[in-house]
């Protein structure tokens, strides 16, 4: 119970960036470079701090090779048959969309559900490394949470904006948002399930976590940050990584 709590606070923070698109407008890409930096050092700390050495621990080299591999290799996937859209410098046109309904057209309101769905679908990896984590040790499971919540931020972001410039109400933004966010606590209990068939599993389910969570910073965090302003994307990579290697 306690991972599917952890992972519906996680996945919950998707919300958070909803509402703030919603009822403040997109944050400036200079908060935002930091946040994304920041989030980004958090998880790669986290992957490679305490995942990737509790993964060896619990199992074997090999297994841990194999699961961080097979993190990578499911986001990597995801992505080329369902890419998803991030919150950067070629959102510009379409946060503007949501002041002026004269210029919404259907493709942005394509673009808002394919960004829903690839969203979703990303967010079942997260919860898995949070019952991964959960199942090592409390400590470690609550830091992986609290990193991907900070990752959630930005991503309900990328879900509201193109959904509200593509017409869609403000409560059925709010709910799209929201069940994206869920997916985590389906992957969590996923997480469960598998971990309940095998012990042994708990080892290769760190270092995908570990994996899916590397993939992620790489493909999608740091890039973005840096698109939005690279100094500061830096400057919250390394108080991330830093804060990361003080609190594990």
């Amino acid at each position: 119970m306690e991972a599917l709590l952890y992972s519906f606070l996680a996945g919950g923070s998707t919300i958070f960036g909803a509402l703030l698109f919603v009822f403040i407008g997109p944050p400036g890409k200079r908060a935002m470079a930091l946040l994304l930096g920041f989030a980004g050092g958090i998880m790669l700390a986290l992957s490679f701090f305490e995942l990737l050495p509790e993964a060896l621990d619990l199992g074997t080299m090999p297994l841990a090779v194999t699961g961080f591999i097979c993190g990578c290799a499911l986001l990597y996937l995801l992505d080329i048959f369902l890419p998803h859209a991030h919150m950067s410098t070629d959102d510009d046109l379409v946060l503007e969309n949501v002041a002026n309904p004269a210029a919404v057209d259907k493709s942005t309101l394509r673009m808002g559900y394919l960004v829903f769905f690839g969203i979703a679908l990303h967010n079942v990896p997260e919860g898995l490394a949070i019952g991964a984590g959960l199942e090592a040790s409390p400590e470690l499971g609550a830091a992986i949470a609290i990193a991907i919540a900070l990752h959630n931020i930005p991503e309900g972001l990328a879900v509201a904006g193109p959904l509200r410039s593509g017409g869609v109400s403000i409560g059925k933004v709010i709910l799209f948002t929201f069940t994206a966010g869920m997916m985590t606590v389906v992957g969590a209990a996923l997480g469960l399930f598998l971990f309940s068939l095998s012990p042994a599993l708990i080892g290769a389910s760190l270092a995908f976590a570990a994996g899916a969570m590397v993939y992620i910073v790489n493909d999608e965090l740091i890039p973005q940050a840096n698109s939005l302003h690279s100094h500061l994307a830096n400057a919250g990579l390394i108080v991330g990584i830093l804060t990361g290697f003080i609190i594990l």
